[in-house]
């Protein structure tokens, strides 16, 4: 009798090493439900978006792909060279991250077999399981634009909730797949949807180029949920919930600012670099006023140079920068002397020594606390819908090597004013000023939207 165990569980071992649906159940104890087994059978390219709505059951599945490719040590047989076998499950916090690795603990404790090849579990100082084969799998946050997996490489990472990274670009491109790259390692996507975000571009590049597989689920195919309760909550919802929240579909958010069509009346062609300046200059006779939204902490300093000789008011040129404040203080005069105008700056916090550095040029200070910055914020909506701004529609290379657009930044804003980027600052400080000369320009015009 044990000779005939002895040979099923080699025949399950065998049939594991390139199934992880049969690893799942034979192993695991785990009956995938048929997104799930479609997901586990299918994500085998380079990157894998899985895109379901709540509770549609990523967290579990993404818990046994991460198994299954530690045990089976799953990559490139050329890239076979190492001793070792990292992969890494992240998300934007570490309590989010934690989720999927107390899932894989929880899996191992209820099976023997795997019990058996595990050398370690550890929680501090971060969340680390060691298998007896050399495999790691870690838990990290993207914390800080991917601080804890910088210098380290690995076979696979996950990336949960992916679409709730504000600077995700940013994090996958300049961390995650440097982090991959001499291991030709799979990169996973696993999220409930956020909007028509950088997630859902990306998610669109990996189906258009062929890079791997993308998966949308419906919360209603998780077996295990009360479809009278999903009824329920499907009832109270709106088009645009339901679909992001349970259908896992992509769609814009409802507290959205700016409608699409009025932020395209507001785009304008631009040259090669996405700026005009070859094309204005200070001996031009026209006015030129100088935004700058300074740099908080891990944020960029964004300098927004606005002509505003006549309307619409056109955005020339664009800075985006992090550099140490001795260099930011010197592009910010060059700007000034190339193109002459006004320059204004965010006076908050250290803005004040900046702005007292700045006097030779005669900058002028706007502090954003005491109400001013919603102020600034209601400016700029108001202009926006009015037409009374363009900016060229380009995206622009940051100090890594992700991408970056105005144009992004001002579609994310929403009504709240919760979420405002760098370059939005930066604008809104431009127009602000514009306002504050109001006598020598034309009269402000009405807005169609929410004034």
């Amino acid at each position: 009798m044990s000779v005939l165990v002895n040979k099923k569980e080699k025949k399950d071992w065998r049939r594991a090493v390139t199934d992880p649906v049969h690893f799942a159940r034979a192993f695991l104890g785990i009956e995938p439900h048929p997104g799930q087994e479609a997901w586990l059978s299918k994500s085998s390219g380079f990157e894998n978006a899985l895109v379901t709505g709540n509770r549609w059951g990523k967290s579990d599945v993404q818990a046994v792909k991460l198994l299954h490719r530690a045990f089976f040590q799953i990559r490139p047989l050329e890239r076979d060279i190492r001793d070792y076998y990292r992969c890494v499950n992240v998300a934007i916090t570490q309590d989010q991250a934690d989720i999927i690795f107390g899932k894989m603990i929880g899996m191992i404790g209820r099976s023997t077999a795997l019990k058996a090849l595990v050398k370690s579990i550890r929680q501090t100082p971060f969340p680390h399981i060691a298998l007896k084969n050399g495999s790691e799998i870690w838990a990290r946050s993207s914390y800080n634009r991917g601080e804890y997996i910088l210098g380290h490489d690995f076979d696979y990472i996950n990336f949960d909730e992916a679409a709730y990274e504000p600077y995700g670009e940013w994090v996958v491109d300049g961390v995650m797949k440097m982090r991959l790259a001499d291991r030709c390692g799979m990169l996973d996507f696993s999220s409930t949807p956020n909007g028509l975000n950088w997630f859902y571009r990306r998610c669109q590049a990996i189906a258009r180029e062929g890079r791997g597989h993308v998966q949308h689920g419906s919360t209603l195919e998780n077996p295990h949920l009360s479809a009278n309760y999903i009824e329920q909550l499907k009832s109270s919802m709106s088009p645009s919930r339901l679909a992001q929240h349970l259908q896992g579909k992509f769609t814009s958010f409802e507290g959205r600012l700016f409608p699409e069509d009025v932020i395209q009346r507001c785009l304008v062609g631009s040259n090669s670099d996405g700026n005009q300046r070859n094309f204005v200059t200070k001996d031009d006779g026209r006015l030129l006023i100088h935004g700058w939204d300074l740099a908080r902490k891990v944020t960029y300093t964004v300098g927004v140079t606005l002509d505003v000789t006549s309307r619409p008011f056109h955005v020339v040129e664009i800075i985006r920068m992090q550099r140490d404040w001795p260099v930011t203080i010197r592009i910010i005069k060059e700007t000034q002397q190339r193109f002459g105008g006004i320059t204004v700056i965010d006076s908050t916090g250290l803005g004040d020594v900046v702005l007292a550095e700045l006097d030779d040029i005669g900058a002028v200070g706007v502090n954003f606390g005491g109400g001013n910055r919603d102020l600034l914020l209601v400016n700029l909506e108001r202009a926006i819908f009015a037409g009374e701004v363009t900016w060229p529609d380009t995206e622009y290379s940051d100090d890594g090597r992700g991408k970056w657009s105005l144009t992004d930044e001002i579609r994310a804003m929403d009504k709240a004013y919760t979420n405002v980027g760098d370059g939005v600052c930066a604008l809104a400080l431009a127009l602000w000023q514009v306002r504050q000369r109001g006598a020598d320009m034309p009269g402000l015009r009405a807005a169609v939207g929410r004034f």
